[in-house]
């Protein structure tokens, strides 16, 4: 890896500015393209395109695959290929990711806006939910867990998980175990934009599903949007581009830390993103120094040469300052590497999940922390929250009027009706009005 340049963002101006913070393009073009080929193809040929494609783009013939289904067998031997203490960390992940998404159940609400009228809001889960895990470079255990355990909790009545067939036609033994350890018993070896397409429309394999959760690469960005925006398709968890990290740190940092935080996301993707924002000049030197380091050391050589040469180092006037970078960025993970972090945490506008300190690694969310590694990505938490919960859940609100309720609100509701032009919104409450004792 060349010399990572250093940019002092006090002398760009806004056009470079932007330039700095740019991401990837979005899926457009042949990606949209291509997967709205793939679904329609799904949507109409079912469980015969789905093999058509598994073994286009898994390299998996179909006498190897065989059904879709996991059978239990197939489960029982990926228990039996995983270590003991690999068992372990799965579970103690699960035990970590159910804590926090126990404590998210919301109560139920019920209050009286005036006299006679009440409201109330109920949560029913989504009934049908289809996740999906990624595996193609690295298979994700860890993304099984993340979708898994709020489905569950939730109460979702059918979780269907999907992930990509090695070219043995083999599903990951580690999701697998992790899957079967969050309580799902039903998964289809399929991935790529054919495993969205078969979510959302079904199969003669694959039942259909009211939403999709999950990661996935260009195409299953692409294929998640499409069926999103169809009726008769799936809706989808959040919006999501390549993985991204922003670390701000100032002197009292470890320049080594720094640089493994940044060589962690960059592994993602060749496309994934990673910015130091730093008061210090003199650390943003021993870390791009740490990066070249490092980097040799680490297996994922073919990704890492697009993706750390893409590393970006950025010195502001001061923490504040690269505070104010980070809410323009919106970044993914966040992490604060300075004195006294959690004085900052109030200057933080948007960001999915932050990390604080020296000893908050951010593989640790990716993995066990508890808190949901599924989050906003590409500038999405600008608006955007992290998977939780909530994400399994739909509210519900009630309203209830008595005689007197009507008869003191209806009037209002009348007025408002006629200011719309809406004369038969006005009748359904005046003909109540009217026969009111």
């Amino acid at each position: 890896m060349s010399a990572l340049p250093i940019h002092e963002w006090a002398r760009l101006d806004a056009a470079a500015r932007a330039v700095l913070l740019s991401r990837p393009r979005a899926p457009q073009g042949d990606d949209v393209a291509q997967a709205r080929a793939i679904v329609d193809a799904v949507r109409t040929g079912g469980d015969d395109a789905v093999r058509r494609f598994a073994e286009r783009f898994d390299q998996v013939s179909p006498d190897r695959l065989g059904a879709f289904a996991v059978s239990p067998a197939e489960f029982a031997t990926a228990r039996s290929l995983l270590a003991t203490h690999e068992i372990a960390a799965i579970e103690r992940a699960i035990a970590n990711v159910g804590a926090f998404h126990a404590a998210q159940r919301p109560t139920q609400l019920s209050i009286e806006t005036m006299p006679g009228v009440r409201c109330e809001q109920l949560w029913r889960p989504v009934s049908s939910v289809g996740l999906y895990v990624p595996a193609g470079s690295a298979p994700l255990p860890s993304a099984a867990i993340m979708l898994a355990v709020p489905a569950r909790l939730a109460g979702c009545r059918r979780r269907i998980l999907c992930t990509a067939p090695d070219r043995e036609g083999r599903a990951s033994a580690a999701v697998l175990v992790a899957a079967q350890s969050c309580g799902v018993d039903t998964v289809f070896k399929i991935g790529g934009a054919q495993a969205i397409a078969a979510l959302a429309y079904g199969t003669e394999s694959v039942p259909k599903v009211d939403k999709i959760y999950g990661p996935g690469n260009a195409w299953v960005t692409a294929a998640k949007e499409i069926v999103a925006a169809d009726p008769d398709g799936a809706a989808r968890d959040l919006p999501a581009g390549p993985s991204e990290v922003l670390v701000i740190a100032d002197d009292s940092a470890s320049a080594a830390f720094v640089a493994a935080d940044l060589l962690a996301q960059a592994e993602h993707d060749p496309v994934a993103q990673a910015i130091l924002v730093t008061d210090s000049a003199a650390l943003a030197g021993a870390v791009v120094a740490e990066l070249e380091r490092q980097l040799p050391r680490l297996a994922r050589q073919s990704i890492l040469r697009h993706s750390a040469g893409a590393i970006r180092v950025i010195v502001a006037s001061d923490v504040p300052a690269a505070i104010a970078v980070s809410n323009v960025y919106a970044p993914e993970h966040l992490i604060l590497q300075v004195r006294e972090p959690r004085r900052w945490l109030d200057s933080i506008a948007s960001a999915g999940s932050i990390f604080i300190g020296p000893w908050s690694p951010e593989p640790i969310g990716d993995y066990c922390s508890g808190a949901n590694h599924v989050l906003p990505t590409y500038g999405h938490a600008r608006a955007c929250s992290g998977l939780s919960l909530l994400d399994f859940l739909k509210r519900i609100t009630v309203q209830e009027l008595s005689a007197s309720g009507l008869a003191a609100l209806g009037p209002t509701a009348v007025t408002l009706a006629r200011l719309e032009g809406l004369d038969a919104h006005a009748a359904a409450v005046e003909l109540r009005l009217a026969a009111l004792p």
